[in-house]
């Protein structure tokens, strides 16, 4: 069985215990991860319907000149009506659908399927892609190998009177430099006051003397994303703002230590969230710990505080805690994890203790 038969596999396995005989896929990410075809459909129909008892169908349109892709096809023009040609494949009963599919599509197809029931089926395909098979565990730890390297070509270009939208031009160049398809998700770079926004957008901040500067960035190698966070100060730190610091690597490295198969993703949220919450910073932790990660930077899944699922072994997720004290000063550590039989792998290896950049004696 190859790679994409044993996929195909897992996911009617799941399909079964949902009760599902058919699946209709539009997500373009998913199709290539069970057929290994990369096509970016843009507004156009892209489809792979899964059955249960028959192999998978492809629509596909006939611009993206697929050839021969192994999979039985149903090839239309931009004149075609979707929904006559989809229907014949339907059957009667329930349909699971994905959470991508546009009711543009979705609505004309039940109006030509009588019988047929829609219901959300992605968590078939979304909790197979959510444990990463061995191929995609290797391709992971590439794309994060880049991903530290380039963090550390980053720190190394800041120097004084560089803006944050320089240092994000600089980087794109960098991952260019190892061949990157592009971001992972927009950088994130942010000087001093900036940084107390988690989702900043880099600007023409010039760094001062004493900023923290928080470095959130990813590439995408090979289909799959990295993602990691760091924290530094330029030239000098407020102790204050050190001891947050510490803080924040300290909650890093309790929940880090709490992955493993078995444990509540919850907890492990806990972990580092009650340990900030204990120094009094609770409610300057804004957002959930982490959030699953593949082809996706966000892909569907997270460790947050209300989600009681079980880390299993090969999930992928990031653990990163933050504080933000509004228009002042942000911290945050983000690492990746893959959760092995005993423990997790950090697929991140840039150092997380204190580091004051810009002043020789300390770099």
């Amino acid at each position: 069985m190859n790679l994409y038969q044993e996929r195909i596999s897992r996911v009617c396995k799941r399909m079964q215990e949902a009760g599902l005989s058919q699946l209709l896929i539009t997500d373009h990410l998913s199709i290539y991860y069970l057929t290994g075809i990369d096509v970016l459909p843009f507004e156009r129909f892209w489809a792979l319907l899964m059955r249960v008892d028959n192999g998978p169908i492809l629509f596909a349109n006939k611009l993206f000149a697929l050839g021969d892709t192994g999979f039985e096809t149903v090839l239309y023009t931009d004149t075609d009506d979707i929904s006559a040609m989809v229907a014949p494949y339907i059957a009667a009963g329930m349909l699971g659908v994905d959470k991508n599919i546009a009711a543009r599509f979705l609505l004309p197809i039940l109006d030509a399927c009588e019988g047929t029931r829609p219901v959300l089926g992605s968590d078939c395909v979304d909790r197979v892609r959510a444990c990463k098979d061995e191929a995609e565990k290797e391709l992971m730890r590439r794309a994060s190998q880049i991903n530290d390297s380039c963090m550390e070509k980053l720190v190394a270009f800041l120097h004084d009177g560089v803006t944050e939208r320089e240092c994000a031009a600089y980087l794109d160049r960098c991952y260019a430099e190892y061949g990157c398809e592009g971001l992972a998700f927009d950088s994130i770079i942010s000087f001093g006051a900036n940084a107390s926004d988690p989702h900043h957008t880099p600007d023409d901040t010039v760094i001062h003397e004493g900023d923290c500067i928080v470095i959130d960035i990813g590439c995408k190698k090979e289909h799959y994303c990295s993602d990691m966070t760091r924290t530094y100060f330029w030239k000098k730190a407020d102790s204050a703002y050190v001891a947050l610091y510490n803080l924040v690597r300290e909650a890093n490295e309790r929940a880090e230590a709490m992955v493993r198969p078995g444990v509540r993703l919850c907890d492990i949220d806990a972990a580092a969230r009650d340990h900030i919450a204990a120094a009094g910073y609770g409610e300057f932790f804004t957002h959930r710990l982490g959030h699953f990660i593949g082809m996706e930077d966000h892909e569907q899944g997270d460790v947050s505080s209300i989600n009681t699922g079980l880390a299993q072994k090969d999930m992928v997720f990031s653990i990163e805690p933050g504080i933000y004290l509004p228009g002042k000063f942000g911290a945050r550590i983000e690492d990746l994890v893959i959760v092995t039989e005993d423990g997790c792998e950090l697929l991140n290896h840039v150092e997380k203790q204190i580091r004051i950049l810009g002043n020789a004696s300390n770099e």
